[in-house]
């Protein structure tokens, strides 16, 4: 749970580098809070209410996801390439599974040699 706050913390950083840790935390606690929200939504009969966690997290997904490509050294400009059916979202979700690189590189220094933050 402290890693998918952590990613609402930095709601809007585009800048810097996120472990595959907090990336993959992050998608989990949205997958289950969308679950919940898709669940209520249905019984409740508001399909409405099924794009508020979409929206509400649009931003955070967005800014874990571009620090994860920094991550594997690759530009955030990357993320477009999820638009590009089919082939697009299982190309960063390879790039989103893959180890970052060692040490600094050009996004800021490595997030696993970092002092963890309580």
């Amino acid at each position: 749970m402290s890693w998918f706050l952590e990613a609402l913390k930095k709601y809007a950083v585009f800048s810097g580098r996120a472990r595959r840790k907090e990336y993959w935390m992050f998608v989990l606690f949205y997958a289950i809070i969308y679950a919940v929200v898709l669940g209520i939504g249905v019984a409740a009969k508001m399909p409405a209410l099924i794009a508020l966690p979409v929206l509400a997290l649009l931003l955070p997904g967005w800014g874990v996801t571009v620090r994860r490509l920094h991550d594997t050294g690759r530009s955030g400009w990357w993320i477009l390439l999820g638009i590009v059916p089919l082939v697009g979202p299982i190309v960063l979700l390879v790039f989103s599974a893959t180890e970052g690189e060692a040490g600094p590189n050009k996004y800021g220094p490595n997030p696993k040699e970092a002092p963890a933050l309580v």
